[in-house]
């Protein structure tokens, strides 16, 4: 919603077409990441209109694909058989439990969205914080092991992983969208 609570036309639109929020029209009509038959990885599914696109576009049953969500609540609009989710912290969600996953297990996502947000505290500073670490956490999910990320010892890579570069879930060539919560401290110090 945009204004002192005035709907705007995205969350209308959204309203009118069954998503669960306006964000659904960000992941697709700017992206354009998610084609049919795509295995797509939804961190922090809430309240689930990226995966109700990614469900949409994976296009119909018969051109496969697959959603993993790592959430509770799936939206059941637009979404189908495909979609598998994962209750868990996402801080303690071992790479290879998620690379398991995948349809191909051997070659990872070819999309992951992460859209997360932390608990927020009102605290500024701390919530930008939190919603950093966050995408640290996707990215290193992602990737494997980034600069700065100290704190995921369970996800040690195997000698295998690091010699093969497969120590990610995102396969090569995939790609990754991350969403970072918006605060006046981020937009004056990072946007």
């Amino acid at each position: 919603m945009s204004g002192a609570g005035t709907a705007d036309f995205f969350y209308r639109e959204a309203q009118r077409l069954g998503y669960v929020a306006r964000s659904a029209f960000k992941i697709q009509n700017q992206h354009k990441l998610i084609t049919p038959g795509s295995s797509v990885l939804d961190l922090g599914c809430a309240p689930g209109a990226w995966l109700q696109v990614a469900c949409q576009s994976l296009g119909p049953l018969k051109n496969g694909g697959a959603v993993v969500e790592q959430k509770v609540k799936v939206p059941s609009r637009h979404c189908d058989s495909r979609v598998q989710t994962v209750c868990a912290d996402v801080m303690k969600l071992p790479r290879q439990q998620v690379r398991t996953l995948s349809p191909q297990p051997h070659k990872g996502f070819s999309v992951i969205l992460s859209d997360m947000c932390p608990l927020v505290s009102g605290i500024t500073t701390k919530d930008a914080a939190l919603s950093i670490e966050l995408g640290m956490r996707a990215l290193d999910l992602a990737v494997g092991r980034t600069a700065g990320s100290t704190h995921f010892d369970e996800d040690i890579e195997s000698e295998e992983e690091l010699l093969t570069g497969t120590s990610g879930v995102l396969r090569p060539g995939g790609h990754l969208s991350l969403a970072r919560f918006a605060s006046h401290f981020s937009e004056r110090h990072h946007g």
